[in-house]
């Protein structure tokens, strides 16, 4: 059971959760090694097809097979290792390696109707959080690209900010709007917006579900393009894109997008400040180029 701990002047709260620690980690950690090292020899990445009797069995899939068999294109199952006491994990693609960005369209919208699905699904349980770590520095523990689902308590306050006003937009359609607003405390920070308020996730149709992912693909490759580009290489030298991205659990629903090119150091811990060395106007300046040929 997760253990919910109040700060009693500001309202925040902490989780304490110790079956974190028990993690796999596929590059090694000091509490994993001895797991992880057993895991390489045999070769066996527990969220490929074949080792589905590797994670608890599944609450949801797309695509075709027996419950807990091959044949899924995107596959959900309990978290081994919860934060909370509902927590899922899913699992974008057959693919150990090809993520949104490198996913075709139809993938990709696969994807975000299971996150639209898996939302309906919790959302009586409490205030449903779903979210991304891409990488090793986003706090990812498995390469093999997967998102997870949360459901925290409705009478725990999120210490989360809401949707901030539309400027320095970078793409649109029909549905949804991309834009690095003014409160941006990451370096190409994007934010994805529905054009329609008052809504929560879980009701973005089926007709909406194709705008929303092509958004969130382009998104990603447009910040792939800006952090490659040699002028950013001062700000950003992993050779893989990091990132979190997470979706906003109320109403007023957004996506926002963080890229890791940057850590968090003792002014920001010690303040709760954040420092954004890249405008986000001119963010979303680079963004509009990113990906268009010269001239």
């Amino acid at each position: 059971m997760a253990k919910y701990v109040p700060d009693i002047k500001t309202q925040r709260w902490v989780i304490i959760s110790p079956s974190r620690t028990k993690r796999p980690y596929e590059e090694e950690n000091s509490e994993s090694k001895i797991q992880n090292s057993e895991l390489k020899k045999q070769n066996v990445c527990p969220f490929c097809p074949g080792n589905e009797g590797m994670t608890p069995p599944e609450v949801y899939r797309m695509g075709t097979g027996a419950p807990d068999q091959p044949g899924w294109e995107v596959r959900v199952v309990p978290n081994k290792y919860p934060i909370t006491d509902i927590h899922e994990v899913i699992i974008h693609s057959v693919s150990d390696t090809d993520d949104i960005e490198e996913l075709s369209l139809e993938q990709v919208t696969k994807i975000f109707t299971a996150y639209r699905d898996r939302y309906r699904a919790n959302q009586e349980m409490g205030q449903v959080m779903i979210f991304c770590n891409h990488g090793l520095g986003a706090g990812a523990s498995l390469n093999h690209p997967h998102s997870q689902l949360v459901v925290v308590p409705n009478q725990i306050n999120l210490d989360a900010v809401e949707m901030e006003p539309i400027n320095n937009v970078v793409e649109e359609n029909t549905n949804f709007v991309t834009y690095c607003p003014d409160f941006s405390q990451w370096p190409f920070e994007v934010w994805i917006a529905p054009k329609i308020k008052e809504k929560r996730f879980g009701e973005v149709t089926d007709t909406e579900l194709p705008d929303l992912a092509k958004v969130v693909k382009d998104g990603l490759k447009k910040i792939q393009i800006a952090l490659s580009d040699p002028l950013n290489a001062t700000l950003y030298e992993a050779k893989h894109l990091v990132y979190n991205y997470y979706i906003y659990h109320g109403k007023n629903w957004f996506l926002r997008i963080i890229p890791r090119a940057i850590h968090r150091a003792g002014f920001e811990l010690g303040t709760g400040l954040s420092v954004n060395v890249m405008d986000p106007t001119k963010a979303s300046e680079w963004l509009v180029k990113a990906g268009k040929p010269e001239g």
